[in-house]
């Protein structure tokens, strides 16, 4: 996740700097960064229940980089190839980290 977060650092640093993009570029690194932390601080819990309930926090800041992911993607902006690799890293960090919930339950 912190090499996602970081991934899309690099690719928000490319988009043309008008309102739109920073508006959907301050929340993708937020929503980015916030999963990985949120991830981390499962990594620390000592029961179940709050380990399930951070990795789903994670999950769901996850899903929100996705959105902005997709406006992105549906409006052009940035490196496609970028976006799209991003895009696809997205769908398995979500797949992993819901795979991780329902071994814990």
């Amino acid at each position: 996740m912190v090499r996602f977060a970081g991934e899309c650092i690099f690719f928000t640093r490319q988009l043309e700097k008008i309102f739109e993009n920073e508006y959907y570029k301050n929340q993708l690194i937020r929503s980015s960064g916030s999963a990985y932390l949120n991830f981390g601080e499962a990594q620390g819990t000592i029961s179940d229940k709050v380990f399930i309930f951070k990795v789903s926090l994670a999950v769901k800041e996850l899903k929100e980089s996705g959105n902005s992911l997709k406006i992105l993607d549906y409006t052009k902006e940035g490196d496609a190839e970028k976006r799209k690799s991003l895009l696809i890293e997205l769908e398995e960090l979500i797949a992993i980290s819901s795979k991780m919930i329902n071994n814990k339950k």
